[in-house]
């Protein structure tokens, strides 16, 4: 898959409160790159992922403690970084929009 955009990762890993996410972060981001998701259910393989509409999926980092959206574009494997941060931060946003 192509990945857009490791650096709104590394943005936030870089930031002092959230540097304990770089390796979970990195090693979502290799494993993203590595992977030929062709359908959710490619991606459903994974205990810590939520589907919630509009090709919009949310996998849980760090046990959960951050959360990252992604946009799935099957079609053109590519999977757009919409949002990273805490899950207290997630719950402020509208993951089928952001």
């Amino acid at each position: 898959m192509r990945v857009l955009s490791k650096s709104t990762l590394r943005e936030f890993w870089e930031q002092p409160n959230y540097s304990d996410s770089e390796q979970p972060l990195s090693a979502w981001y290799d494993e993203a790159k590595s992977a030929n998701w062709q359908t959710p259910q490619d991606i459903n393989l994974y205990r810590s992922v939520s589907f919630v509409g509009n090709n919009r999926v949310v996998f849980n980092i760090a046990g959960n403690k951050y959360r990252l959206i992604t946009a799935i574009n099957y079609k053109c494997s590519t999977v757009y970084v919409r949002f990273v941060g805490t899950h207290a931060e997630y719950d402020k946003v509208d993951a089928t929009t952001v």
